[in-house]
């Protein structure tokens, strides 16, 4: 099959053509009735390739296209949407969304952000690196990486590799006249492995994700990582009923933070569905953590100028010396709450927490372990057991029992529970190790105590 990689000289033309369209709507809600009109239209182009025990299992391509519009008739609102381009489509779109805006109750947070606060510049964040993979050449990457995990003595079993490309081209136009054009890349290649022994079966898995396929985790070492993961769950126990220290492995640190980016969120506060209502400027966490968003990373996987509204993004502190320095707020909550849009809509940009501790000291993932001394290294999590309106936290967990600074032996089958509001301030330390493959940029998290509940 073809090559299906949208070129890259191709993706401009692609994204003014988007504009255009954009740009021709808005003037014709406007000439509709519309006091305010804004429209987000995308395409994604994307190659999925899945390999099993060596065997095509799966291949997908995907073009796939949104156009949505939202117009306002006052302080009534009306939004419609489409997948479909032609002009027949668009134009039911739009008559759809102005029949919804005349028939619904007035808001008086509704409307576009403020015009003064539109991104002016749209500086290069090295976001665009398409992937010149055909599907012969995905497969044939998959079966190496499966073939690397495959060959450790103790593998079983295949799950499969996965290799995937993604291209995304983006646009959002409103009557204020700002028109916002965003084009990037995505990319990912993943293994999952099974082992066996007398004591049952174990899985296990790896992966990579970059926008530029040229920074991949060589194949042979993802497929090393894979099977040393799945190998050393081998054996797994229960522990039994304790409180102890947690060290959460850095792919899981990041969902720790993921909790205080949900509380602090405009719809959870203005439904007063929080439990950090009203602790903007109050401590969260010990006062060496900081936590800063940082919009314009050159790479980053959330980077962006403008965010869904087309506000400008800037540098700022979300955590600054313990204390909690602001909320996470596009332009409607913000009016709920009386405050001013933290240029947040659509979801946070690229949160770095600062590795550190208490004594001041960064370490590594074998400086956290020699920290946690005697407790509980967690890798997985499972179910959903986080309440952020209380703070309550419990959710199943494997991982590894670690004695005196050395991984003792994996454990299975346990829960861990505490509540938010404790794990925040009984924060001990954050790892140097940071996980690169996320918009949460965080080192693993030790945490001073939690239950452990298992046998």
């Amino acid at each position: 099959m073809s090559d299906i990689t949208l070129h890259p000289d191709r993706s401009r033309e692609e994204l003014d053509r988007l504009a255009d369209l954009a740009q021709d709507v808005i003037r014709r809600a406007r000439a509709a009735g519309a006091s305010q009109a804004e429209v987000a239209a995308s395409i994604d182009t994307g190659l999925s390739v899945n390999v099993r025990l060596g065997e095509v299992e799966t291949v997908e391509h995907t073009r796939d296209r949104g156009f949505g519009l939202t117009v306002y008739f006052g302080q009534r609102k009306g939004s419609a949407s489409t997948a479909d381009l032609n002009p027949d489509s668009i134009q039911a779109t739009l008559d759809q969304a102005c029949a919804i805006a005349r028939f619904t109750e007035e808001d008086p947070a509704a409307g576009l952000a403020d015009a003064s606060l539109m991104a002016t510049e749209f500086p290069d964040l090295d976001l665009w690196h398409p992937w010149a993979i055909d599907t012969a050449g995905a497969i044939v990457l998959g079966q190496r990486i499966e073939d690397a995990g495959r060959a450790h003595a103790g593998i079983s079993n295949s799950d499969g590799a996965g290799v995937q490309m993604g291209e995304s081209l983006s646009v959002y136009a409103n009557s204020h006249g700002f028109v916002g054009r965003e084009r990037g890349t995505r990319h990912s290649i993943s293994l999952s492995l099974i082992a066996g022994d007398e004591a049952g079966m174990q899985r296990d898995y790896w992966y990579d994700s970059v926008r530029d396929a040229a920074k991949f985790m060589d194949a042979k070492a993802l497929g090393d990582k894979a099977a040393e993961r799945t190998l050393a769950r081998l054996g797994a126990r229960s522990l039994s009923t304790r409180q102890c220290p947690v060290l959460f492995a850095p792919e899981l640190a990041r969902g720790l933070v993921g909790h205080l980016v949900s509380a602090v969120s405009g719809g959870a506060l203005y439904r007063r569905s929080s439990f950090l209502v009203d602790h903007a400027g109050k401590p969260v966490m010990p006062p060496w953590m900081q936590i800063v968003e940082r919009p314009l990373l050159c790479g980053g996987q959330a980077s962006g100028a403008f965010d869904a509204e087309g506000v400008a993004t800037r540098d700022s502190a979300l955590v600054e010396d313990g204390v909690l320095a602001r909320y996470v707020l596009g332009s409607y909550s913000a009016r709920k709450l009386g405050l001013a849009t933290t240029g947040n809509a659509g979801g946070i940009h690229n949160l770095v927490v600062t590795p550190g501790s208490s004594d001041g000291e960064a370490s590594d993932f074998a400086g956290m372990l020699a920290r946690l001394g005697t407790g509980l290294l967690v890798t997985e999590l499972m179910g959903q057991g986080v309440n952020t309106t209380t703070g309550d936290y419990s959710r199943g967990a494997s991982g590894f029992w670690v004695e005196n600074g050395a991984i003792a032996f994996p454990v299975e089958e346990i829960t861990i529970a505490a509540n938010l509001r404790d794990m925040f301030a009984g924060i001990v330390a954050v790892g140097s190790d940071v996980d690169p493959r996320s918009h949460i940029l965080t080192g693993s998290i030790l945490l001073d105590r939690m239950t452990v509940a298992g046998e």
